[in-house]
């Protein structure tokens, strides 16, 4: 985690109070999970509505694999409540180092009232990490779960805004990106969609369009210079006479 402060924003407020009022009550009844992994009384509280799984649960529930469950999707709505708060104060640990739960199921074919819940929380937490200073999590680590839920990069690039803290986490994002995209590779590491060439060029393109100002007005110049090569083919980027430069080879 990179700061304790707590997201309070209207609109993450009022997201919440949306999936607690939306997934109220819900229960996986006939759940029996991994008895290998869990024991019987861990499994119970997924099949009992209105109580509070320990918060050491839930982190382990939603980030496990959809293997270990009768019906995983179940699963993610009995814990949305929990772990949609979770994920906004920073406590649930996982964040960046684990495949979220809700990016293995298919969300989006739940009712509309349950899926209009989801995305909406998604991008006002994404919205409230970007205008907090100190997030909980790594803004790339936020960004990565995010996109990985909703399966989409573009509402995500499309709410970077013009404004001091926003422009400091667009330099840790590059920052975060930039060893893997200078060689075409994807940095995601939970994105398994089969087209990483998608992602990657969406990412290239965005940081070589809408990053390089920012970063020099952040300080940046030599990482503003790499990001505008992200614009080039691969054989011209590594060709180009910044990488001949002291700065570049420092």
């Amino acid at each position: 985690m990179t700061g304790s402060t707590p997201m309070t924003s209207t609109a993450l407020a009022a997201a919440l109070d949306d999936i607690d009022s939306v997934f109220n009550g819900f229960a996986s009844p006939t759940e029996s999970g991994c008895e290998r992994c869990y024991l019987p009384e861990e499994t119970a509280y997924l099949r009992t509505p209105y109580t509070r799984v320990p918060a050491d649960l839930v982190r382990r529930f939603a980030f496990e694999g959809p293997g270990h469950f009768e019906d995983h999707a179940a699963v993610m709505r009995r814990l949305l409540p929990q772990t949609a708060h979770a994920m906004a104060d920073g406590s649930l640990r996982g964040i960046g180092w684990s495949e979220h739960g809700l990016s293995r199921v298919d969300w989006w074919a739940w009712p509309p009232e349950q899926a209009a819940a989801v995305e909406a929380f998604v991008h006002a937490w994404w919205d409230d990490t970007l205008t907090t200073p100190e997030p909980p999590y790594p803004v790339p680590d936020v960004f990565e779960t995010c996109a990985t839920i909703l399966d989409d990069l573009t509402p995500l690039l499309d709410r970077f805004r013009t404004q001091p803290v926003v422009e400091a986490h667009v330099v840790s994002c590059t920052r975060a990106w930039m060893f893997d995209l200078i060689t075409d590779d994807s940095p995601f590491h939970w994105w398994h969609r089969g087209d990483d060439g998608v992602l990657v060029t969406a990412l290239q393109s965005w940081l070589a369009a809408h990053a390089p100002a920012c970063l020099r007005g952040q300080g940046e110049p030599d990482l503003a210079k790499k990001a505008e090569l992200l614009a080039l083919p691969y054989d011209d980027r590594w060709d180009h006479p910044n990488w001949t430069s002291a700065s570049a080879t420092n």
